[in-house]
C-alpha cells in the first residue's frame, strides 16, 4: 500500500478529527455551515465544470504559493 500524502499542516490524526466532527453534525448543522460558507467575506462559490476542476485547482495553488 502507498503512503498517504497529506498537504502542509495536516495529518492522518488532523483528517480523522475532522471526519468524527462532521459526523457528529446533524442535518440542521450542515446546512447552517454551508450558508455561512455563502456569506464568508473574501470568498466566492462558484459553479465550475468538471473538466475545469483540475485547472481550477492548479492556479489557485500556484496563486498560494507565489502569496506566500
Amino acid at each position: 500500500m502507498s503512503e498517504q500524502k497529506f498537504p502542509k499542516g495536516w495529518s492522518k490524526e488532523r483528517v480523522e478529527k475532522l471526519l468524527s466532527d462532521y459526523e457528529q453534525m446533524d442535518e440542521d448543522m450542515l446546512i447552517a455551515e454551508d450558508e455561512g460558507a455563502l456569506e464568508a467575506e473574501g470568498q466566492t462559490l462558484m459553479s465550475v465544470p468538471n473538466e475545469l476542476v483540475q485547472d481550477v485547482r492548479e492556479l489557485i495553488t500556484k496563486k498560494q504559493h507565489t502569496a506566500s
